[in-house]
Parts: C-alpha cells; structure tokens; sequence
C-alpha cells in the first residue's frame, strides 16, 4: 500500500535543527480524499505541523482505507493493513521522537484508534469523529487499559451511517481503555459540527498543550 500525503511544513526527519514534538495526523473517511479534513485545521487551532494522508485503496469518487463488508465489524487483515500502511508513512516522514496527534473521521476515526493501539507510545491524544473501534484484539489493548491516556469522541444523535453494534462496541472499548471526553451532539447526522469543532479544540489545547497527556 501507498498513501498520498497534503502536508504543512518540512516534517521529514532531519529536516530541522530539532524535530518537533508532536505534529498531527488527519484521516480522512471513506470515499473521500487527503483534502476533505484539511480544511479544519484553522478552526482546530492547530499550532503545529500536520500532514493529511489519502487512504491507499480507490472508493467512489476518492480512498478508503478499507473495504467494506459488513458496516460496522471490518475484517481485521485489511484494517491491519492499513494501519501499518500509516506507521510506515510515519516511519518514513515523521523523526522518531515526533509523536503523532490523529484526527479521523469515519473510517479515519478507526483509524486513529487503530494507531492508539499498535504503537501508544507514538500516539498523543487521538480524535475520533464519527467513528467506532475494531472489534478485533489489537497488540497494546492491555498496555492502554493500564496507561488510559486520553481520547475524544464525537458523534451525532441521528448518525445513521455508523451501525449501532459499531457505536454499543465503541462505548465499551474506549471507557475501558482511554481518559475518554466522550460528546453526542443533538440533531448532527454523520458529519462534523461547529460544536464539534469547539470541543476538539479545546480537549486538543488541553491534551496537547496543556500537558494533560
């Protein structure tokens, strides 16, 4: 797999006199494009460098970092797939001490979880919007029970795209396992808020910034 990356500034390792600390990740869903969540950096106050990555498999009009199966319950392998697809982009651009900050929506949301739990000590307060978690046993499931660093997850009332078998998994999984800030917004089907945003960038300027992670 190969991914196709909109990047701000030089994130290649050596780049810089010292790499930065923490540099975000946005993830888009399924059947769009690396542009789709760049758009929302300014109102997420973000501070710092990002990339946003196309997923490596075509869907529609745009990517997807999965097939889908059965809406809600993926088969692992390919979701396994696409999360090393990630890692080893990040391997490649980010410095090894760079830790990264995933924003995804959708299928980007499970992907964002997914990074959390194959390689925690690379991930920094995730985001995951409208999106659910494997079903699947991942390798640090038992290290973030322990450690639970924090998370936020938002999701509309009428979201009608997400299976709810997804969303009653999600509920359990990410409590047990994360410092959870967990927002359901009234009215928002399967998109993205200005409410939302507000919220993401406060938990991001308190996990972040702030030191809470």
């Amino acid at each position: 797999m190969s991914l196709v990356d909109l990047r701000s500034g030089d994130l290649r390792p050596g780049a810089a006199a010292s790499a930065p600390p923490t540099a975000a990740l946005l993830l888009h869903g399924f059947g769009s494009n690396e542009r789709d969540l760049a758009g929302l950096v300014p109102a997420l106050g973000l501070d710092l460098p990002w990339a946003s990555l196309r997923a490596p498999l075509p869907a529609g009009p745009g990517s997807a970092w999965f097939q889908i199966t059965t809406p809600g319950s993926p088969d692992a392998a390919p979701v396994e797939a696409a999360t090393a697809a990630i890692w080893s982009w990040v391997d490649e651009h980010l410095d090894a001490a760079t830790r990264v900050v995933p924003i995804g929506f959708s299928q980007g949301g499970l992907m964002a979880t997914q990074l959390l739990r194959t390689r925690p000590e690379r991930v920094l307060a995730p985001v995951v919007l409208g999106g659910f978690v494997l079903g699947a046993p991942q390798p640090a499931d038992e290290q973030l029970a322990t450690s639970r660093p924090p998370a936020f997850w938002g999701r509309g009332a009428e979201d009608r795209v997400i299976a709810a078998h997804a969303v009653a998994r999600t509920s359990e999984w990410l409590p047990r396992h994360t410092d959870l800030v967990e927002r359901v917004y009234p009215g928002l089907a399967h998109g993205i808020s200005t409410d939302e945003l507000a919220d993401v960038r406060a938990f991001l300027a308190e996990s972040v910034v702030g030191g809470r992670a």
